[in-house]
Protein backbone atom coordinates (compact mmCIF):
# COMPACT_ATOMS: atom_id res chain seq x y z
CA UNK A 1 0.00 0.00 0.00
CA UNK A 2 1.47 3.87 -0.76
CA UNK A 3 2.56 5.57 2.12
CA UNK A 4 0.70 8.64 1.80
CA UNK A 5 2.92 10.53 4.33
CA UNK A 6 5.85 10.01 2.45
CA UNK A 7 7.06 13.21 0.39
CA UNK A 8 6.40 12.64 -3.29
CA UNK A 9 9.40 11.37 -5.44
CA UNK A 10 10.27 13.42 -8.01
CA UNK A 11 12.27 12.03 -11.05
CA UNK A 12 13.20 14.63 -13.63
CA UNK A 13 14.57 13.98 -17.09
CA UNK A 14 17.16 15.90 -18.03
CA UNK A 15 17.39 17.57 -21.52
CA UNK A 16 14.66 19.71 -21.91
CA UNK A 17 13.42 19.74 -18.42
CA UNK A 18 16.06 20.75 -16.32
CA UNK A 19 18.68 21.80 -18.69
CA UNK A 20 18.53 23.42 -22.03
CA UNK A 21 20.64 21.23 -24.14
CA UNK A 22 18.38 19.87 -26.71
CA UNK A 23 19.23 23.32 -29.22
CA UNK A 24 23.18 22.63 -28.49
CA UNK A 25 22.26 18.54 -29.26
CA UNK A 26 20.37 19.65 -32.52
CA UNK A 27 23.27 21.39 -33.60
CA UNK A 28 25.83 18.78 -32.65
CA UNK A 29 23.74 16.23 -34.70
CA UNK A 30 23.39 18.50 -37.51
CA UNK A 31 27.41 19.29 -37.81
CA UNK A 32 28.27 15.95 -36.86
CA UNK A 33 26.24 13.21 -39.14
CA UNK A 34 26.22 14.63 -42.39
CA UNK A 35 29.96 13.87 -42.75
CA UNK A 36 29.03 10.38 -42.61
CA UNK A 37 26.31 10.40 -45.04
CA UNK A 38 23.52 11.02 -42.46
CA UNK A 39 21.79 14.24 -43.83
CA UNK A 40 20.27 16.27 -40.68
CA UNK A 41 19.29 19.88 -39.66
CA UNK A 42 18.94 21.12 -35.86
CA UNK A 43 15.15 21.36 -36.87
CA UNK A 44 14.82 18.07 -37.83
CA UNK A 45 15.77 17.43 -34.32
CA UNK A 46 13.99 19.41 -32.44
CA UNK A 47 10.31 18.40 -34.62
CA UNK A 48 11.28 14.83 -35.14
CA UNK A 49 13.68 13.26 -32.97
CA UNK A 50 13.38 14.87 -29.48
CA UNK A 51 14.02 13.12 -26.90
CA UNK A 52 14.53 9.68 -28.30
CA UNK A 53 17.39 7.18 -28.08
CA UNK A 54 20.49 7.96 -29.76
CA UNK A 55 20.49 4.56 -31.61
CA UNK A 56 17.17 4.97 -32.91
CA UNK A 57 17.96 8.13 -34.51
CA UNK A 58 20.52 6.96 -35.87
CA UNK A 59 18.85 3.62 -37.12
CA UNK A 60 16.26 5.74 -38.55
CA UNK A 61 18.49 7.86 -40.87
CA UNK A 62 20.66 4.76 -42.31
CA UNK A 63 17.14 3.45 -43.41
CA UNK A 64 16.29 6.60 -45.22
CA UNK A 65 20.17 7.71 -46.31
CA UNK A 66 22.04 4.28 -45.80
CA UNK A 67 23.49 1.51 -43.55
CA UNK A 68 26.61 2.19 -41.61
CA UNK A 69 28.76 -0.41 -40.37
CA UNK A 70 29.41 -0.50 -36.47
CA UNK A 71 33.21 0.73 -36.74
CA UNK A 72 31.97 3.75 -38.59
CA UNK A 73 28.97 4.32 -36.72
CA UNK A 74 30.87 4.17 -32.97
CA UNK A 75 33.49 6.83 -35.06
CA UNK A 76 30.26 9.00 -35.84
CA UNK A 77 29.13 8.73 -32.18
CA UNK A 78 32.48 9.55 -30.49
CA UNK A 79 33.01 12.45 -32.68
CA UNK A 80 29.20 13.70 -31.74
CA UNK A 81 29.80 12.66 -27.62
CA UNK A 82 32.77 15.43 -28.04
CA UNK A 83 31.49 18.22 -30.01
CA UNK A 84 28.18 17.83 -27.40
CA UNK A 85 30.31 17.99 -24.66
CA UNK A 86 32.53 20.97 -25.71
CA UNK A 87 29.22 22.92 -26.39
CA UNK A 88 27.73 21.73 -23.01
CA UNK A 89 30.91 23.13 -21.13
CA UNK A 90 30.19 26.58 -22.87
CA UNK A 91 27.24 27.09 -23.59
CA UNK A 92 24.96 25.05 -21.14
CA UNK A 93 22.44 26.32 -18.77
CA UNK A 94 19.17 25.44 -16.74
CA UNK A 95 15.60 25.37 -18.51
CA UNK A 96 14.18 29.05 -17.00
CA UNK A 97 12.51 28.52 -13.88
CA UNK A 98 14.11 25.80 -12.65
CA UNK A 99 16.95 26.05 -10.04
CA UNK A 100 14.02 27.99 -8.42
CA UNK A 101 11.26 25.51 -8.71
CA UNK A 102 13.88 23.20 -7.49
CA UNK A 103 15.19 25.49 -4.34
CA UNK A 104 11.37 25.42 -3.61
CA UNK A 105 10.50 21.77 -3.93
CA UNK A 106 13.64 21.17 -1.36
CA UNK A 107 11.99 18.92 0.87
CA UNK A 108 11.07 16.25 -2.12
CA UNK A 109 13.48 13.42 -2.61
CA UNK A 110 14.68 13.70 -6.19
CA UNK A 111 16.63 12.19 -9.09
CA UNK A 112 17.50 12.47 -12.67
CA UNK A 113 16.31 9.68 -15.02
CA UNK A 114 17.60 10.02 -18.86
CA UNK A 115 18.18 8.76 -22.36
CA UNK A 116 21.49 9.57 -22.60
CA UNK A 117 24.90 8.15 -21.07
CA UNK A 118 25.71 8.38 -17.23
CA UNK A 119 29.17 10.67 -17.97
CA UNK A 120 26.83 13.26 -20.09
CA UNK A 121 24.04 13.51 -17.27
CA UNK A 122 26.86 14.38 -14.75
CA UNK A 123 28.11 16.92 -16.65
CA UNK A 124 24.91 18.63 -17.76
CA UNK A 125 24.17 18.49 -13.87
CA UNK A 126 27.67 20.24 -12.62
CA UNK A 127 28.05 22.66 -15.52
CA UNK A 128 24.10 23.44 -14.62
CA UNK A 129 24.82 24.31 -11.15
CA UNK A 130 22.27 21.77 -10.67
CA UNK A 131 24.28 18.57 -8.92
CA UNK A 132 23.80 19.33 -5.36
CA UNK A 133 20.13 19.22 -5.84
CA UNK A 134 20.28 15.50 -7.18
CA UNK A 135 23.72 13.93 -5.82
CA UNK A 136 23.99 10.43 -7.08
CA UNK A 137 20.70 9.80 -7.78
CA UNK A 138 21.57 10.02 -11.28
CA UNK A 139 20.05 7.05 -13.48
CA UNK A 140 20.75 6.68 -17.34
CA UNK A 141 19.15 4.17 -20.22
CA UNK A 142 22.80 3.06 -21.20
CA UNK A 143 23.39 2.23 -17.21
CA UNK A 144 20.35 -0.09 -17.01
CA UNK A 145 20.06 -0.91 -20.68
CA UNK A 146 16.36 0.10 -20.87
CA UNK A 147 15.55 3.64 -23.02
CA UNK A 148 12.02 5.51 -22.73
CA UNK A 149 9.49 5.05 -23.82
CA UNK A 150 10.10 1.97 -22.25
CA UNK A 151 8.40 2.26 -18.42
CA UNK A 152 11.90 0.78 -16.67
CA UNK A 153 13.84 3.41 -16.59
CA UNK A 154 11.81 5.05 -14.28
CA UNK A 155 10.83 2.14 -12.80
CA UNK A 156 14.22 1.49 -11.53
CA UNK A 157 14.71 5.03 -10.54
CA UNK A 158 11.34 4.92 -8.72
CA UNK A 159 13.03 1.35 -6.86
CA UNK A 160 16.48 2.94 -6.29
CA UNK A 161 14.88 5.81 -4.37
CA UNK A 162 13.06 3.52 -2.76
CA UNK A 163 10.10 4.59 -3.26
CA UNK A 164 6.85 3.13 -4.51
CA UNK A 165 5.51 4.60 -8.51
CA UNK A 166 2.01 5.54 -6.58
CA UNK A 167 4.38 8.55 -4.91
CA UNK A 168 6.45 8.81 -7.56
CA UNK A 169 5.60 12.16 -9.90
CA UNK A 170 7.70 12.45 -13.30
CA UNK A 171 8.59 15.58 -14.81
CA UNK A 172 9.73 15.35 -18.41
CA UNK A 173 8.86 17.46 -21.55
CA UNK A 174 9.66 15.03 -24.26
CA UNK A 175 6.83 12.39 -25.49
CA UNK A 176 8.55 9.39 -24.59
CA UNK A 177 9.46 10.38 -21.29
CA UNK A 178 5.57 10.78 -20.87
CA UNK A 179 4.68 8.07 -21.93
CA UNK A 180 7.49 6.30 -20.31
CA UNK A 181 6.19 7.79 -16.61
CA UNK A 182 2.15 7.09 -17.48
CA UNK A 183 3.09 3.66 -18.60
CA UNK A 184 5.39 2.94 -15.21
CA UNK A 185 1.42 3.64 -13.36
CA UNK A 186 3.26 7.48 -11.80
CA UNK A 187 1.77 10.95 -12.01
CA UNK A 188 3.26 13.21 -14.50
CA UNK A 189 3.71 16.48 -14.91
CA UNK A 190 4.52 17.38 -19.10
CA UNK A 191 6.63 20.41 -19.43
CA UNK A 192 5.19 21.31 -22.84
CA UNK A 193 7.39 23.76 -23.67
CA UNK A 194 5.33 23.56 -27.59
CA UNK A 195 1.50 23.50 -26.97
CA UNK A 196 0.54 25.11 -29.83
CA UNK A 197 2.52 21.80 -31.56
CA UNK A 198 2.23 19.24 -29.08
CA UNK A 199 -0.36 17.17 -27.45
CA UNK A 200 -0.42 16.06 -23.51
CA UNK A 201 -1.93 12.50 -23.19
CA UNK A 202 -4.56 11.75 -21.16
CA UNK A 203 -3.62 11.60 -17.71
CA UNK A 204 -0.76 13.84 -17.81
CA UNK A 205 -0.71 17.21 -16.15
CA UNK A 206 0.49 20.03 -18.76
CA UNK A 207 2.35 23.16 -17.88
CA UNK A 208 4.10 25.10 -19.83
CA UNK A 209 6.98 26.63 -18.07
CA UNK A 210 9.30 25.43 -15.27
CA UNK A 211 7.63 27.92 -13.02
CA UNK A 212 4.64 26.38 -12.97
CA UNK A 213 6.30 23.09 -11.58
CA UNK A 214 5.61 24.36 -7.69
CA UNK A 215 1.89 24.78 -8.01
CA UNK A 216 0.97 21.46 -10.04
CA UNK A 217 3.34 19.16 -7.76
CA UNK A 218 1.55 21.32 -4.52
CA UNK A 219 -1.81 20.16 -6.46
CA UNK A 220 -0.89 16.45 -6.61
CA UNK A 221 0.03 16.58 -3.00
CA UNK A 222 -3.59 18.09 -2.11
CA UNK A 223 -5.12 15.21 -4.25
CA UNK A 224 -3.28 12.59 -2.36
CA UNK A 225 -4.36 14.31 0.90
CA UNK A 226 -7.79 14.54 0.15
CA UNK A 227 -8.00 10.55 -1.22
CA UNK A 228 -6.47 9.91 2.56
CA UNK A 229 -9.23 11.38 4.09
CA UNK A 230 -11.76 10.08 1.98
CA UNK A 231 -10.33 6.30 2.40
CA UNK A 232 -10.36 7.08 6.14
CA UNK A 233 -13.98 7.81 6.34
CA UNK A 234 -15.25 5.14 4.86
CA UNK A 235 -13.08 2.59 7.42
Amino acid sequence: MSDTTAPLCLLFDSDGTLVDSEPLLARAMAETFPDFGLPFTPEQYMEEFRGVRFLDIVLELEQRFGALDDARRDVMEDRLRDNMAARMKAELTPVPGIPEALAALSGHPKAVASNGPLAKIRLAMATSGLAPHFGDNLYSAYELQVWKPDPGLYLAAAEGMGAERENCVVIDDAAVGVEAGLKAGMQVIHINHFPDEEHTPEGAIAITHASELVTAIERLNLERRGHQRGVAATE
